[in-house]
């Protein structure tokens, strides 16, 4: 029996981890959301989590540049920064472990349906429309921080009433 394939990254406390300031794409697809299924492994955020596409920025990228390398890096996709739209921000303060704060900015995409065929899964273990419902109720784990941002993008209308 192979032991690694018993090991839930999942739960592992001992593997150095690397914050950066992050951009996330709400994807909105017909009315639902494209997630992404993050890779099982050992060393990330949130392994075989369900969260927006999305990742680290690089130095000297812009925000809208970072998100459509990443998304080109992720989907095999090429989209042009004008059609983001900004959602939001988060912050992160880790100071408690001797870090400077960190941000992670979502923006909102929308695709038509039938773009669907043409985005190819290059990073992470899956990709899945999911609705609004499926996820405010979700069974299945959600990175806390995209769940948290798509919360408010599904309740954006309460929001503003």
């Amino acid at each position: 029996m192979d032991f690694h394939r018993r090991v839930d990254h999942r739960l592992d406390t001992r593997t150095p981890l690397k914050p950066a300031n992050a951009v996330a794409a709400i994807v909105v697809m017909g009315g639902n959301y494209l997630l992404q299924l993050r890779d099982h492994k050992q060393g990330i955020f949130f392994p075989a989590h369900w969260g927006c596409f999305g990742g680290a920025t690089e130095p000297a990228e812009t925000r809208e540049q970072a998100l459509a390398r990443e998304l080109h890096e992720e989907l095999a996709v090429t989209l042009e920064p004008a059609i983001f739209r900004y959602f939001t921000r988060f912050e992160f303060d880790l100071s408690f472990a001797g870090l400077p704060p960190i941000w992670r900015y979502f923006y909102e995409i929308e695709l038509a349906p039938s773009r669907l065929a043409d985005l190819r899964l290059q990073e992470g273990s899956a990709m899945q429309l999911f609705s609004a419902d499926q996820i405010l109720t979700a069974s299945f784990p959600l990175t806390p921080y995209d769940a948290f941002a798509l919360w408010f993008h599904i309740n954006r209308a309460r929001l503003r009433a």
